[in-house]
Parts: structure tokens; sequence; C-alpha cells
């Protein structure tokens, strides 16, 4: 009869723990495409979450990745034609094994705090590079507008990459 007890009360424990993690987020999530930016046939989404706390969780997966690299993702401020874009957040590499990375997003780089909300009101890109230094650096395998500038488009359809700043 104990063994039942301890069952049932490990099985109830598990069941609030899965239950609150998923009831961290309030359903509100907004999804950006990220198209092909080079000549690596990269593309995939991001997803931004918002948390209960007013935060967000970035949620990127691309396709066309492998390999046991780790791509950079850099959240500048402008649209992707924007040259030398200061980077307001980084994000947690993408794994090239899975093309997926996570990052609790509750501020910027400079130490300003951000909601989901200011998130969104952006005129901001992301950026996901072939490496985080050297030439690699300036090789975006994909890109997209985010917030306001998601909005922006260009005559042909499609606005330029520009090279992101070295810092």
């Amino acid at each position: 009869m104990k063994r039942l007890m301890f069952l049932l009360l490990g099985v109830g424990l598990i069941t609030c723990q899965e239950n609150e993690a998923v009831n961290e987020f309030t359903g509100n999530e907004t999804t950006y495409n990220l198209e092909s930016a080079s000549q690596y046939p990269v593309s995939g989404i991001i997803t931004f979450k918002e948390r209960k706390d007013g935060t967000t969780t970035a949620l990127v997966d691309l396709k066309g990745t492998d390999g046991d690299q780790k791509f950079p993702v850099h959240l500048h401020l402008g649209n992707l034609s924007t040259p030398d874009a200061d980077i307001a957040v980084l994000l947690s590499p993408v794994a090239a094994t899975t093309g997926k990375s996570e990052t609790l997003v509750n501020g910027l780089t400079n130490e300003t705090s951000i909601t989901y909300q200011q998130l969104l009101d952006l005129e901001a890109c992301i950026k996901i590079h072939l490496g985080e230094s050297g030439p690699d650096r300036d090789i975006i395998l994909a890109a997209g507008n985010i917030g306001k500038s998601s909005k922006l488009e260009s005559a042909n359809g499609r606005i330029g990459i520009a090279v992101c700043k070295s810092e």
C-alpha cells in the first residue's frame, strides 16, 4: 500500500512540474521567417513566446544545418540592410546537429530590460552567422527582419543583407 501511495505521489509531482512549465507562458507568441542569406541552404523561423513575467523565450529552428558547429545568433537594431547595426541581444548559438537554440530574453546588451511587447515594437533583425570571428563572422547563414522591421520590403520584394559591425 505504501508503494502505491509513493507511486501516486511521484506521478502527481511530475504532472504538477510539467503543468508549471507549460503555465509559465501567456499563450502569446510571434513567429518570423529566417531566409537563406548566403550560398548555404539554411532557412527557418524564430518564435518569440511571452512569459507570464513579461520576459520572452526566443526559439530558433533552422533547416539545412549539420555537423557539430555552433552558429552565433544576434538580434541587431535596424533592419537587415542597416550597415554596421548594433547588437541588441546575443541569443544562444544554434547547434548545427539540431538546428535549434533557446534563449530567455529579459534584457538588451546595454543592460536595459525588455519585455515581450517592447521586443515586438523594436525595429530589429535576426542574423545567424557561420562563425563567431574571422571571415566566418561575415557569412550570414539565415536572417530575417523582426518587430517593426518585418513590415519593410524593397521594390523587388527583398531587402539586402548588410554585413554586421566588427567588434
